[in-house]
């Protein structure tokens, strides 16, 4: 590895990805605080971090195009993984999606998977995705991660990662003819999925469509709006924060850490957030611009579809216009697995940048 590659390193998506992973460790200790269990969530989150920090540097280290080599083994990896977890995973709150105390969540992992597999697989066939036999081949890709995800069961990370191989087929080519197509088959298939789905994910469909159905149901997306609504401009202050601190807003240290900064810090406190995102979002998709290949360009569109998605979806969820997932806010949300995932995803990004231009005098 030549040292020269590092001067094309993003540092200013660093410093943008550090101040997202600040904003959240700040705001997982306020909203734990008068928790005596929960307390040094913050301190673990940021450890977390740290060694998350430097696996996306090691990945960065590497030439992107080795990847291209590995999307078989890994995916192979994470089907078994995915399998193991049906068979032997922790069963906590009728779900199987940990390893070992829920330090692993291999249904995390296969996001960024699915990005590299998806990435080698349009860049093969770039220019052809219009054709039927590609677009279904890519589709069948994503089918069996997303059918194993959904078995766990895991509904909100299967439908994220549907989301996106729509965007990067999308953008590599699909025609819309085809995309009604597959939103027709989608809404004929509907009925089977429904009856597939487990009972809480029909209870949260019907309580988002009929909130007044089953109150008990919705306190928690009530309180969520309670804490928006009463932050106003400013909030009530860092660490004041009623909702969360008499333990009314219940996993607010994970999908509803957005209530809380909106309860604390106020409509500028969210504003603070969504600049962080877009201004994130604003590099990957301009090392998607200066990628010389389209296996480069693929996953930086890749890493922005589930980064933006999995943030609409959040925060969507918070404001009640979208079904109750258990969707994390990418880097903001306490959790490893989720943080792991996208600091990686973020170690790819930056070694598009740093090896898209290798020179022979540099080799």
């Amino acid at each position: 590895m030549n040292l020269r590659f590092w001067r094309r390193f993003d540092f200013l998506l660093l410093i943008i990805v550090g101040l997202l992973i600040t904003y959240g460790v700040v705001m997982i200790f306020s909203a734990t605080q008068s928790t005596t269990d929960l307390q040094l969530l913050w301190r673990t989150q940021l450890i977390r971090a740290a060694l998350g920090v430097g696996a996306m540097l090691v990945v960065a280290a590497v030439d992107y195009r080795y990847y291209n080599m590995l999307y078989a083994p890994l995916y192979a990896l994470i089907i078994i993984l995915l399998l193991a977890l049906i068979a032997f995973g922790e069963l906590t709150g009728g779900t199987q999606r940990w390893f070992a105390g829920g330090a692993i969540q291999p249904g995390e992992l296969a996001k960024l998977v699915v990005i590299i597999f998806l990435a080698k697989y349009l860049s093969d066939h770039d220019g052809e995705i219009d054709r039927p036999k590609y677009l279904l081949v890519s589709m069948l890709i994503v089918a069996l991660p997303m059918l194993l995800i959904f078995l766990q069961p895991d509904m909100g990370t299967s439908i994220i990662i549907g989301t996106i191989w729509l965007v990067m087929t999308l953008l590599a080519g699909m025609r819309i003819f085809h995309l009604g197509l597959l939103g027709g088959a989608a809404a004929l298939a509907s009925p089977v999925v429904w009856l597939a789905m487990k009972d809480y994910m029909r209870r949260r469909v019907l309580l988002f469509l009929n909130p007044a159905a089953n109150p008990d149901d919705y306190y928690n997306v009530q309180q969520a709006l309670i804490s928006i609504g009463s932050g106003g401009w400013l909030g009530k202050g860092f660490g004041s924060g009623t909702q969360s601190n008499l333990r009314f807003l219940r996993v607010r240290h994970t999908d509803f850490i957005f209530s809380v900064i909106s309860e604390e810090l106020g409509m500028l406190g969210a504003l603070l957030l969504f600049v962080l995102i877009i201004l994130l979002l604003w590099r990957i998709l301009r090392a998607a611009n200066l990628s010389g290949d389209p296996f480069g360009r693929n996953i930086c569109v890749g890493v922005a579809a589930v980064i933006f998605v999995q943030s609409f979806v959040n925060i969507g969820v918070n404001l009640g216009i979208m079904p109750v997932t258990g969707t994390p806010l990418p880097f903001v949300s306490y959790g490893g697995s989720s943080l792991l995932t996208f600091l990686l995803a973020l170690g790819l990004v930056q070694s598009v940048l740093m090896y898209r231009k290798r020179l022979d005098f540099e080799a």
